[in-house]
């Protein structure tokens, strides 16, 4: 995580926005005020995503429980008529 304060952070603004899209690193903004945190947009469609899946009743373990399952219920896609 990039941590400034926020007048390095207007200064350099469009640079450190750059870096956060390619890299996807947050960044931490310092203020008298408190903190604030920039994410890419990948990155926050990624939590939301995240924080959905967790909010659905069961559907979290039940993709635990299929990651976990025999492979020999399923077809492999060598074997799928398309």
């Amino acid at each position: 995580m990039t941590n400034t304060n926020i007048t390095n952070f207007r200064k350099d603004i469009y640079n450190l926005l750059e870096q956060t899209i390619k890299y996807n690193e947050p960044i931490n903004i310092s203020t008298k005020n408190g903190n604030a945190v920039v994410l890419s947009e990948e990155d926050y469609n990624s939590i939301m995503e995240t924080l959905y899946i967790i909010s659905v009743p069961n559907l979290k373990d039940e993709i635990i429980k299929r990651a976990n399952d025999d492979d020999k219920e399923y077809v492999s896609e060598s074997e799928v008529d398309w």
